[in-house]
């Protein structure tokens, strides 16, 4: 018999993705709620204690409700919320974030979804940090830029729908100007930061795609590490990962540029080290509702319900 699968939160986003792709799928069982019932409590408990595993695409403090309707000791909890991704008990599935981490989501029943421009942050961060090229006390400052949809439906009729009474013409706008944001502390946890991070996003006039990028002044740094052992790090970090490429160095010196929409459609983080031995400029790209959002989700699904990791994803 197939596994079972519970999106809490189907018509949201991310879960109308996930949806769309695990249909798709002969060797799962797809369990929907009838659309009259998504706010009966114990309707959507009746099916999460039935089901093998359960995607909460929900709100934070939805998605801690969602938790607590789950009293079967065997449904496997993925929360693509921000809701768990510092909390005690729960599993980061970032699967290729550590060697260990693969098994560690394997094992557990409480996985929380990484976020989207955190899944680039830590993937350039936390190897330098490790390796000891980065200090674990050094002022990290994160600048990115997603497409719109990252903002959900709401963001999304405000770029698309022209009757939408907050229907905008913007090009491109940064946000969260108080420095105030749920991801710095998720990011500063993930790559055993001393401090929050300086997160510094912006949304573009683009549907899916996401630009990460972690300035480093390499000649402040101990040990004045060059370019190229920074980019050895990460490839050594990621040697071997199927959905994480660490770019040669020689191909991104011949790029003049970089757009954010490169890794759509796909469970892909592209890494990149631009700059100079002075001055670098680190660099990812990937999918904010792929690898940032639904790709991720499957990926830990299939790691927790032991099918292949690959399956249903596109490299």
């Amino acid at each position: 018999m197939s596994p079972k699968v519970f999106i809490d939160g189907e018509a949201g986003t991310t879960g109308l993705q996930i949806a769309d792709r695990l249909r798709q799928r002969a060797d799962l069982d797809l369990v929907s709620i009838d659309p009259a019932r998504r706010k009966d409590i114990d309707e959507r408990a009746r099916l999460m204690n039935m089901a093998d595993a359960v995607i909460l695409c929900l709100p934070d403090d939805a998605a801690r409700l969602g938790v607590s309707l789950v009293t079967s000791k065997n449904t496997v909890i993925i929360d693509a919320s921000t809701a768990h991704r510092t909390a005690a008990g729960w599993t980061y599935g970032f699967p290729e974030m550590d060697k260990g981490q693969r098994a560690a989501i394997q094992a557990s029943t409480r996985i929380s979804n990484p976020g989207c421009y955190p899944t680039g942050a830590i993937a350039l961060v936390r190897p330098l940090v490790m390796r000891g090229l980065l200090p674990a006390t050094h002022p990290v400052t994160i600048n990115a830029v997603s497409g719109y949809s990252g903002g959900g439906k709401a963001m999304i009729a405000e770029f698309e729908d022209a009757d939408a009474p907050n229907h905008t013409s913007d090009n491109f706008r940064i946000y969260a100007l108080s420095q105030k944001h749920k991801h710095p502390p998720e990011v500063m946890r993930h790559c055993r930061l001393a401090n929050l991070p300086m997160f510094t996003p912006a949304v573009g006039r683009f549907a899916q795609g996401m630009i990460v990028e972690v300035p480093l002044p390499l000649w402040a740094l101990p040990g004045k590490p060059k370019r190229a052992d920074l980019h050895a790090a990460l490839a050594e970090a990621f040697d071997g990962e199927r959905f994480v490429r660490v770019v040669p160095l020689a191909e991104s010196d011949a790029l003049t540029g970089l757009e954010p929409e490169g890794c759509n459609g796909t469970n892909r983080l592209e890494l990149y080290v631009f700059g100079s031995d002075e001055q670098a400029r680190l660099v990812a790209r990937l999918d904010n509702l792929g690898k940032g959002a639904s790709g991720a989700a499957i990926q830990n699904l299939n790691i927790a319900l032991g099918l292949d990791e690959w399956t249903g994803l596109e490299a």
